[in-house]
């Protein structure tokens, strides 16, 4: 036996022999390797497919949702924009998406096992304040993914759904939160006023056109009633508390964190007996450009367009007006035995002692007298009015001795009334720092008129019904006594702007 060798039987294998088993066991492993990379690109696929439809879902919704305004306009537009909206996306790589309105459909509230019809179903729109965009609806070829290797783990994963739901709706209204009683139980009367053919329309017991102090009103007593709303709580939800505190940047914004102020009862709390309005007035004059304090900021609380305050009795305040000397408002009367004002008694120019022109106020500096025949019950207002009385009216809907002197009587905008004439003296620019937030309409008040046909509500965090929503536009920069606003019609609460999110 030559030294330094093992025998055969005791040498180790060589390279050769290593070569052999490392392909028997490259075999299964790439067999592993190709299925993991094939199921990889099936789930993949199904992620990218689902990302896609989700968004799109999402946009869809979105889209529809910011356009329900309670009326078969606002589904018609929303059937519109849910479909640009869609088209907008593509899925599978490029592929265009096929729009179904089938997917798209409404609600009256956000939940997913609520009651959802289609867009035909929706007649005029009344109550549906979210949309649902469902993309199963849009066909196998578009919600579902044939796949390629899945399908070896089991003949279930042939085929998965990718289809995705979004929901979009309302999460606030446009409205302060302040409310006042309604003058009246009925949303419309007609008021007979001497020598005019035409009656008036009144709702809730305003007129249109005439300014009221909101702080001294009451339907039922000679003591003012009026409230702070809470902004956080739904109606018909209960609540153990009222953080009035939390009021001022809801005032700022006009808005409140609630989708409806109907369908249930909301929770106030009534005003200060006296300097109701001392926390409150200086956001409510961000409208007007005032930024005092530091309580609100342009950025959420625009200023209006037009910052000109209509006083009666100020040099270019109210130039319109004659004679040139009265009341910021109409003036208030206990005569009933209610807190009202004289252009609330039926033909005030007979026997009342003090009353005169300038106890009326300025007269439609922003909204007209209307006629009673041009409204309809159940039937939302035109985009145009209803058909206003003329400034020649006056002296028949209010007092002989009042007269139209400069009223705007023709102009670019329609209605032409002072305040957007878009020329002196009527109109006055925010300042040049704010002047880009600057926000049309911000002046208009979305105020909740509460039931008051027993009592008026008394006490904190107490239930109130709201019968309507009035808006008023503040005709003059409020103070810690006063908010003087003119009467500008109601409004639905589904035509009122809010803020529109998702929902889970």
């Amino acid at each position: 036996m030559v030294s330094g060798r093992h025998p055969p039987w005791q040498r180790q294998p060589g390279p050769a022999a290593q070569d052999g088993a490392f392909a028997i066991m490259f075999v299964p492993l790439l067999v592993l390797v190709v299925a993991f990379a094939g199921l990889a690109l099936d789930m993949g696929m199904v992620y990218n497919r689902k990302v896609e439809l989700s968004g799109m879902a999402k946009a869809a919704a979105l889209a529809a949702a910011k356009e329900l305004n309670g009326k078969s306009s606002g589904i018609t537009a929303a059937r519109t924009r849910a479909r640009e909206a869609a088209e907008r996306f593509t899925y599978s790589y490029g592929t265009a998406i096929a729009w179904s309105e089938s997917a798209l459909s409404f609600g009256t509230t956000p939940a997913r096992g609520g009651a959802w019809v289609g867009a035909d179903g929706a007649g005029n729109g009344a109550a549906y304040f979210y949309a649902k965009v469902d993309t199963a609806a849009l066909g196998a070829e578009t919600a579902s993914i044939s796949t390629i290797f899945m399908r070896v783990l089991s003949s279930s994963l042939a085929t998965v759904e990718v289809a995705d739901t979004a929901i979009a709706g309302r999460a606030g209204i446009q409205a302060v939160p302040l409310a006042i009683c309604a003058m009246s139980e009925t949303a419309a009367s007609e008021r007979s006023n001497s020598d005019l053919s035409q009656h008036e329309l009144v709702e809730y017991g305003f007129r249109r056109g005439i300014s009221y102090d909101l702080m001294q009103l009451n339907p039922r007593a000679t003591t003012a009633a009026r409230y702070m709303i809470n902004p956080v709580i739904p109606p018909g939800m209960a609540s153990t508390s009222f953080n009035t505190g939390i009021l001022g940047p809801f005032v700022c914004v006009g808005s409140l964190w609630m989708p409806r102020l109907t369908g249930g009862p909301i929770r106030v709390s009534s005003l200060p007996a006296t300097a109701p309005l001392a926390g409150l007035a200086t956001q409510l004059n961000s409208r007007f450009d005032d930024y005092s304090h530091n309580l609100c900021f342009p950025a959420g609380g625009a200023p209006d367009t037009n910052i000109r305050a209509y006083a009666y009795d100020t040099a270019g305040g109210a130039p319109w007006m004659s004679p040139a000397t009265g009341l910021l408002a109409a003036r208030t009367t206990i005569e009933r035995g209610r807190l009202e004002t004289v252009a609330d008694i039926p033909h005030p120019g007979s026997g009342m002692a003090g009353v005169n022109a300038g106890s009326f106020g300025p007269l439609w500096s922003y909204a007209k007298a209307v006629r009673f025949s041009s409204y309809s019950a159940g039937v939302p207002e035109p985009s145009g009015g209803y058909t206003p009385f003329a400034t020649a009216d006056w002296p028949k809907l209010y007092r002989t001795d009042i007269a139209a002197n400069k009223y705007p009587g023709s102009g670019q905008y329609t209605p032409y009334y002072p305040y957007n004439t878009m020329n002196p003296p009527t109109v006055s620019a925010p300042s040049s720092l704010r002047e880009n937030y600057a926000t049309p309409l911000r002046r208009v008040l979305y105020v909740p008129l509460l039931s008051c046909a027993g009592a008026a509500p008394s006490g904190s965090n107490v239930e109130a019904t709201v019968l309507g929503i009035g808006k008023f536009f503040m005709t003059v920069p409020a103070t810690s006594d006063t908010l003087i606003a003119e009467f500008a019609g109601t409004a639905s609460e589904q035509a009122i702007p809010g803020a529109v999110e998702l929902y889970p």
